[in-house]
């Protein structure tokens, strides 16, 4: 394994990634030019998501946004409904915030690593993948890929995110960090381990650094990195109720200091205890629009996760009754009525679109 004082083995393995990332990176789209936009979005993208997945929705992006003026001049629901699907709706916030104030500046992305910490949604991570991928500087990176990686060429046998191994895992990649093309090596790391090093099956043979790899050595490639303690999963019941009035939909937009704010939603919420969902879907929908609606008929149930939690989510569908006034807001900053294909217009959190699409899809009697 390469160290610190061993420069021939590091050159080595330096060389030998950059020439198998030049063969086998794959064709991203934020590779093409490497403008410092494209790497900015590809990166804040790219957390939680896997590349194949966020490829797509880049592509859709860029269309839609060019730059960092037309993020900064759309309007939130387009930026959102653009995000759908990508979860934490918070890194599309910072987005376009950040988008506002560079646009007020000069609007290009900063090329200093102080710079880029100060703006929203911009970590060290981020930072560091900025510089080195969009402008070739000599930052190195860790994510979750190299860090497997690393696990097995030092042979790590302590959990990656103690302390003391995140400053082992620091310090191995500033040691080995190619100076003269930084962009290119960390990229080979990262797709090195997210091609070939996996996760489950590592293809240890079509490795092009396999003579550096310890655990490679020690048979106990299968043993790195150690599996991290999982938090328990909490589980979450939900009831929500989807309430017609003639042709249209009722929904809601959600706070902005929600979880998903600015988001819409049909009415509802957690159940309490004792309660059925058809009670809570009742409850919550009095509480958030002071409306009494009774007849809720169960229409579907859907279940989805979000990090630890498992949320399952009770739908009711339910009439308006002529006699109701308007709502009476607790937790939203605006309603609407909406016809069922323009429900497609807003972006929903994963649950509610969820129900969006199955409503979409269901056969209702003509006079339901």
């Amino acid at each position: 394994m390469i160290d610190k004082e061993n420069e021939a083995a590091t050159i080595d393995f330096q060389q030998r990634l950059l020439d198998w990332f030049a063969i086998h990176q794959r064709p991203l789209p934020w590779r093409r030019a490497y403008d410092p936009y494209h790497v900015w979005i590809s990166e804040i993208m790219g957390q939680q998501t896997q590349m194949e997945r966020v490829a797509v929705y880049f592509e859709r992006w860029i269309t839609l946004f060019p730059n960092i003026a037309s993020v900064a001049a759309a309007p939130e629901q387009a930026i959102l409904m653009a995000w759908e699907g990508l979860g934490y709706y918070s890194r599309a916030r910072n987005i376009q915030r950040t988008a506002r104030l560079l646009a007020s500046d000069n609007g290009t992305i900063p090329a200093t690593y102080q710079q880029l910490l100060a703006l929203p949604g911009i970590g060290p991570y981020t930072a560091a993948a900025i510089l080195s991928i969009a402008y070739n500087q000599p930052y190195p990176l860790l994510d979750a890929n190299v860090e497997r990686l690393f696990a097995r060429l030092a042979d790590i046998d302590s959990p990656l995110k103690l302390r003391p191994t995140q400053k082992r895992l620091a310090a191995l990649a500033a040691t080995l960090l190619h100076q003269d093309d930084p962009r290119s090596f960390n990229q080979g790391l990262m797709e090195l381990g997210a091609l070939v090093c996996t996760p489950k099956k590592p293809d240890c043979e079509r490795c092009p650094v396999q003579a550096h790899c310890r655990a490679y050595r020690n048979d106990t490639v299968d043993l790195r990195p150690l599996p991290p303690v999982r938090p328990q999963r909490i589980d979450i019941i939900m009831a929500c109720g989807i309430i017609r009035n003639g042709p249209l939909y009722f929904i809601q937009q959600r706070l902005p200091d929600d979880i998903w704010g600015g988001l819409w939603e049909f009415p509802g919420g957690r159940l309490e205890e004792g309660e059925t969902p058809r009670q809570a879907a009742a409850r919550e929908i009095e509480e958030e629009t002071g409306w009494q609606i009774t007849g809720l008929a169960p229409f579907t149930t859907v279940v989805h996760h979000y990090t630890r939690y498992r949320v399952t989510l009770h739908s009711f569908l339910c009439h308006l009754p002529t006699s109701l006034t308007e709502p009476r807001l607790t937790a939203a900053t605006q309603s609407a009525w909406v016809s069922l294909a323009q429900l497609s217009d807003f972006p929903f959190p994963a649950g509610h679109r969820r129900l969006v699409t199955a409503l979409q899809q269901a056969s209702f009697p003509e006079n339901w």
